[in-house]
């Protein structure tokens, strides 16, 4: 099956009825006309986007955008496009692009599967984070998780060559699961022999310093796309 034939996914989030700040309702309703992108099924001009030409990376789930705004902001050299569902986490990823200035990081409130399929063009990026994705620890769970093969054959076809798919997990269990999937990947090869250390561009969150303190793991896996 290629990148182009899509039956229906399972979605590996539930839209959970959050509570929404009021700074993040503002912030939402003020940012997204200025930083977000309405989903679209046609394919998106990733440098008319951004004013420039210059190395594309995709975000998905960023949670509530702490480490994406982190990112973007040490690395005002590329693009940022970050994905996420849930309403209170776009707005305060927002609230960050305003306080922060910055201008390298765009938003798109939507299944990521979707935009993936339809809005990202083939070759288009020189990375894609995902960034502590839900474990789904439950065994009749586990279908919902993100990491599945035909995800992972999309997100490597709009990879350019060399570049990087970077997924990191605190549940040992999900991480051996990432593992296997992206390994059996044709279009990637792992650049670790089995789990990478923790690249300098990934920030250590609050509530990973903690775990890593109690003994807890957390696992990056980092693969990069093929010559051939």
């Amino acid at each position: 099956m290629t990148a182009e034939q899509h039956p229906e996914h399972i979605r590996s989030f539930v839209l959970r009825q959050g509570r929404v700040s009021s700074a993040q309702g503002r912030h939402h309703e003020q940012g997204m006309p200025r930083w977000g992108i309405p989903y679209a099924a046609a394919p998106l001009d990733l440098d008319a986007v951004f004013g420039r030409s210059a190395a594309k990376i995709l975000e998905i789930g960023f949670g509530m955008g702490e480490t994406s705004a982190q990112i973007a902001a040490a690395h005002p050299e590329n693009d940022y496009l970050g994905i996420e569902v849930h309403t209170p986490g776009v707005g305060s990823l927002l609230k960050e692009i305003a306080e922060r200035g910055l201008t390298n990081l765009r938003v798109i409130q939507h299944d990521a599967v979707p935009v993936l399929r339809e809005m990202i063009p083939a070759d288009a990026l020189a990375a894609v984070h995902i960034f502590f994705p839900d474990p789904w620890p439950k065994k009749r769970q586990q279908k919902r998780r993100l990491i599945q093969a035909p995800l992972v054959h999309l997100l490597a076809s709009r990879l350019m060559i060399g570049g990087i798919v970077h997924c990191a997990t605190d549940w040992e269990e999900y991480a051996e699961q990432m593992l296997a999937v992206l390994s059996a990947e044709p279009l990637l090869e792992n650049t670790a022999a089995a789990y990478a250390p923790r690249p300098d561009y990934r920030p250590q969150t609050k509530f990973e310093s903690r775990g890593l303190r109690l003994g807890h793991g957390v696992w990056d896996v980092v693969f990069r796309r093929k010559s051939q």
